[in-house]
């Protein structure tokens, strides 16, 4: 797996949206990826300077929708606190 595959996509909800003012930005990442991996390939990707890095990982539970039993995917969030001055366009494309 290539490390710039590691960050899947950027979370738009309204909560990341408006910590974005506040240099937070929040991405979903590959569930192996590790803190150090994925500052280093945020200070690549966007040519930013990352200060702090707080992972969110949520774990499976068993759900009923509809009568019809499932499993909540695992999923892991990463929210990335950029040094004064930067910032990320998460309107832009990446690729």
């Amino acid at each position: 797996m290539s490390n710039l595959n590691q960050i899947k996509r950027p979370v738009i909800t309204e909560k990341s949206t408006a910590n974005a003012q506040f240099n937070k930005y929040v991405f979903e990442v590959d569930m192996k990826a590790t803190k150090k991996d994925l500052k280093v390939i945020v200070e690549q990707l966007y040519k930013v300077k990352v200060e702090k890095l707080n992972v969110l990982r949520t774990k499976s539970k068993p759900k009923v929708f509809k009568g019809v039993r499932g499993m909540r995917n695992e999923t892991k969030r990463i929210t990335v606190t950029l040094k004064q001055g930067n910032t990320i366009d998460l309107g832009a494309s990446v690729k």
